[in-house]
């Protein structure tokens, strides 16, 4: 754990990964929130702009994805900053891997609580707009408590792949998890040493999300019938 150690660097490198992971995950579901109303309730244009952007996502590489928003996105915000006459900034790599990730989560994300909510037996919507409820208490109190239990499984599966998908900004020099990893797998030839020391990293985060994630669904699913393989 010190010096000349590599052990600090692998746990700092598992630091910013749950901290890559948990923005992306966290600003991927705003954008699924919206876009799944936005696909359910949005006019044609709205529709048909949401459904272009899932289906791009979903269909190319993750890895030519970050690559492209990383590199190209960068380049573009300071082209506009340019013509607009400031000067081109920096952007700081913790905040640009978390928006390349969640822009990748969002699609996901979108699709699995559209779905959620088609679940929903419609005749709670219609007694909801009967009572005169406004659409931002409808969602509140009838759609996303009542969606929560159909969504957390695929929710569930995003976070994971979400701890995973950090790996991939590797490629671009982030000190996470797998770039520490192979730092200190270089420096020292302990190749084998290093990437086991990894994946059991990465194997307790999953663990420990299933812990969590086992308890925030029986908190859902509280009232329910016991669904078979539920927690």
């Amino acid at each position: 754990m010190q010096p000349p150690g590599w052990g600090g660097n692998l746990l700092y490198g598992l630091l910013n990964s749950v901290i890559i992971a948990v923005g992306a995950f966290g600003f991927g579901l705003i954008i699924g929130v919206g876009g799944a109303y936005g696909k359910l309730y949005g006019g044609p244009v709205i529709r048909d702009l949401l459904e272009v952007y899932t289906t791009i996502v979903r269909a190319i590489p993750e890895l030519v994805l970050i690559l492209l928003l990383y590199f190209a996105g960068t380049d573009l915000i300071n082209r506009a900053l340019d013509v607009f006459g400031y000067d081109p900034i920096d952007i700081n790599g913790l905040v640009a891997g978390i928006w390349v990730l969640a822009f990748v989560q969002g699609a996901y994300s979108t699709e699995v609580i559209r779905g959620a909510i088609l679940a929903i037996p419609q005749g709670q919507i219609e007694a909801a707009r009967a009572y005169g409820m406004s659409p931002g208490m409808l969602l509140r109190r009838i759609t996303i408590p009542a969606m929560l239990p159909f969504a957390i499984p695929g929710l569930a599966n995003l976070w994971l792949i979400a701890t995973k998908d950090t790996a991939l900004l590797a490629i671009v020099g982030f000190n996470e998890l797998t770039q520490q990893t192979r730092t200190a797998a270089g420096a020292t030839k302990a190749y084998f040493t290093f990437f086991m020391a990894a994946g059991v990293l990465y194997l307790l985060l999953s663990l420990f999300s299933n812990v969590i994630i086992g308890r925030i669904e029986r908190w859902a699913r509280r009232g329910m019938p016991a669904a078979g393989g539920a927690g």
